[in-house]
C-alpha cells in the first residue's frame, strides 16, 4: 500500500510546497533530474521547472510520480496548487498577454461557449453562475467583450473552435438572449478566418472529457496551451505537454462535423428557439 509520509516542505503556499516535496523526494532517492525523467519517461527539463515552481505539470504526471515514489500525497498537493486562487490569477494574467498577441487560436469547448464567441447576455449569465460579485459584474462583462476585438482588424488571427454539441444544447433561460448568442456564433462561423466545428453528442466519450483547452500559436513560433477545468486553469508551455494535448485535440477535431455541416446544425438549432419566452401558469 502506498505510504503516507509526512510532508517535508515547510511552505504554506501550495505551489511552492508541491515543488519542495518533488525536490525532496528525488534527492532522497539520489536521482538526477535526467535519471528521474528516464525512469518515468517524461522530459527532465519539465521536471526541473516543476521543482522550481514554474510549472505544475498535469494530473497524469503527478500520478506517475506518486506511483514511482510509492506515495499518494503528490496528487493531493498538485490539486491544492492547481486550485490556489492567487496562482490562478497570476497564470491567467500571463495567458491574457499571450492571447492578445497570438497569431492563431485552436479551441476545444466541452460545455460553455468560448469567451471569444460569447454574446453580452451569455457572458453575463456565465459570470453570474460562476459567482462573480455583483459589484464587479459589469466590469467583468465589459472586459470579456473587449477581448473579442482581437478577432477584428485588417489581419486578425485565425480561430478554429471545436465545440461539443452540449454547448448548443444548454440554452439561456431567455429565448431571445439565446437566439442572439446562436446568431452571433453563426455570423462568426462565416468569417474567413474563423472555422467552427461541432462535435456530436452521439459519438460518446471523447479524448478530452471535461477539459476546456485553448492553444495559442505565438509570433516566436511556439505553441502554448491554456487548460481549464471546473476548478482552475493551467498554462502549459513545455513542448512535450503541449504536444500531448495537441494529439488529443486533433483526435476530437477529426471526429467533429465539418465547418459547413456545423453551420447547418447551428442554423437548425437556432430555428428551434421559441420566438417568445415561455410563460408559466
Amino acid at each position: 500500500m502506498p505510504s503516507r509520509r509526512a510532508l517535508s516542505g515547510k511552505s504554506q503556499e501550495p505551489r511552492r510546497r508541491y515543488a519542495e516535496e518533488l525536490r525532496t523526494l528525488r534527492t532522497a532517492k539520489g536521482l538526477s533530474l535526467r535519471e528521474l525523467g528516464a525512469a518515468i519517461t517524461y522530459d527532465f527539463t519539465h521536471l526541473g521547472r516543476m521543482e522550481l515552481g514554474e510549472s505544475l505539470g498535469g494530473p497524469e504526471l503527478a500520478a506517475a510520480l506518486d506511483a514511482f515514489y510509492g506515495t499518494t500525497h503528490l496528487t493531493v498537493l498538485w490539486e491544492l496548487a492547481l486550485r490556489d486562487p492567487g496562482q490562478f490569477r497570476e497564470r491567467y494574467r500571463h495567458y491574457m498577454k499571450l492571447e492578445a498577441d497570438a497569431l492563431a487560436f485552436q479551441k476545444y469547448a466541452p460545455g460553455l461557449m468560448p469567451g471569444l464567441l460569447q454574446s453580452e447576455p451569455y457572458a453575463r449569465s456565465v459570470l453570474t453562475a460562476g459567482g462573480c460579485p455583483s459589484e464587479i459584474l459589469d466590469q467583468q462583462v465589459e472586459a470579456r467583450m473587449a477581448r473579442q476585438h482581437v478577432l477584428d482588424g485588417p489581419r486578425p488571427p485565425h480561430l478554429r473552435a471545436v465545440l461539443s454539441e452540449a454547448v448548443l444544447r444548454a440554452p439561456l433561460a431567455d429565448p431571445a438572449a439565446w437566439q442572439e448568442q446562436l446568431s452571433l456564433l453563426a455570423e462568426a462561423a462565416e468569417r474567413p478566418q474563423v472555422a467552427i466545428q461541432i462535435l456530436p453528442l452521439s459519438l460518446g466519450p471523447q479524448a478530452l472529457p471535461g477539459t476546456d483547452i485553448m492553444f495559442l500559436r505565438l509570433r516566436d513560433g511556439r505553441t502554448v496551451a491554456w487548460v481549464e477545468t471546473a476548478h482552475s486553469g493551467e498554462l502549459v508551455t513545455e513542448t512535450l505537454g503541449v504536444e500531448r494535448l495537441q494529439l488529443r485535440y486533433d483526435q476530437v477535431r477529426d471526429q467533429a462535423l465539418s465547418p459547413a455541416e456545423s453551420l447547418t446544425l447551428i442554423a437548425e438549432i437556432l430555428e428551434e428557439v421559441p420566438c417568445e419566452p415561455t410563460v408559466s401558469n
